[in-house]
């Protein structure tokens, strides 16, 4: 599979990157080991979670999805030297009050947390998963450079920042002399363009950034298995998730299904492929981050990876979502 530098920074990642929300929510651990090893035997080098999945599931708890994967790392250690492991910090991790944020306490806290439950003495990129209004950012960045001078983590990022919020961050950081953020990890898709595009874009190449999207393919909505005015399948997300049901009621996103449908159907490809394949060649972006319940569903994304887009076809998807731009 194909790979790009991350940023600045000394890691070579994947243009696919292993997403592990689902790991103890909707995917069992059996299961979840079964989607690692697929994916690090057809090449997916990268791997990221965080310290609060799967925290929303009735009966699960936050750091379930971190201690799955510490298993997989136990059941074979040579796996950890093959991947390439991300994980993120801000998330609740109980009811305490103090127990969340981006203060210096709660990120040197967590690493460490993290670190026991991944089974592993570091981290290769360590991201703020959401911006802390009531964090100093000082004080946040210095606690990364903390980390990273201890060798917990080789690298920071940043992930649902805004232009505004990346640029100070960034700005701080060279005020203080201290490490930086090496990738932003934002909400991109085919259905969801505008707030990268517009501003947070040129952040990123102004300051030689690396970007890794989630949700590349809309939760699901890009795969091509929802149709216009009928109801959502039985088991999917669509019975649920409040952003497919709008979605599910806007003719426009179904002119963005319409369109990559007829060009995987040119190219004996899937939608999904196609839709993928428009995020991982788009302008800035170094890896899509893709989740998987199943070996089934991570097998049918893979080969996106090693699919061009021609400018034709890539003009077409522009001007089918040209309204979420």
């Amino acid at each position: 599979m194909r790979t790009r530098p991350l940023g600045p920074s000394a890691l070579d990642v994947s243009v696919i990157c292993l997403g592990t929300m689902t790991f103890g929510w909707t995917t069992d651990e059996a299961q979840s080991f079964a989607v690692m090893n697929e994916a690090l035997d057809r090449g997916v080098n990268f791997f990221d979670t965080a310290n609060m999945y799967s925290r929303w599931s009735t009966d699960s708890h936050a750091g379930k999805t971190e201690e799955i994967m510490g298993r997989w790392f136990a059941q074979d250690p040579s796996r950890r030297a093959r991947v390439i492991l991300a994980s993120k910090v801000r998330g609740q991790m109980s009811d305490r009050a103090d127990d969340q944020g981006l203060s210096a306490r709660h990120i040197r806290e967590q690493i460490d947390a993290s670190l026991r439950r991944l089974q592993t003495d570091h981290l290769d990129l360590y991201q703020s998963h959401w911006w802390d209004a009531d964090a100093p950012v000082d004080e946040t960045l210095r606690a990364f450079e903390d980390i990273v001078r201890s060798g917990k983590a080789r690298a920071i990022g940043c992930s649902n920042f805004d232009a505004a919020q990346l640029q100070t961050s960034l700005d701080a950081s060279k005020r203080l002399g201290v490490a930086s953020y090496a990738s932003l990890q934002p909400h991109y898709n085919l259905l969801q363009r505008s707030a990268f595009e517009r501003a947070t874009r040129a952040v990123i190449t102004t300051n030689g950034l690396g970007v890794i999207p989630y949700s590349p393919l809309a939760g699901g909505f890009l795969t091509g298995k929802y149709s216009r005015g009928a109801a959502p399948p039985a088991g999917t997300r669509g019975e649920q998730s409040q952003r497919i049901k709008t979605y599910l009621a806007d003719e426009r996103a179904f002119d963005v299904i319409d369109a990559a449908a007829a060009i995987a159907k040119s190219r004996g490809a899937t939608t999904a492929q196609i839709a993928l394949s428009w995020v991982i060649d788009a302008p800035a972006i170094t890896s899509a981050i893709v989740g998987a319940n199943t070996v089934a569903q991570l097998r049918e994304v893979l080969p996106a990876a090693e699919l061009s887009l021609s400018t034709e076809e890539r003009r077409r998807l522009d001007e089918a979502s040209a309204w979420s731009a």
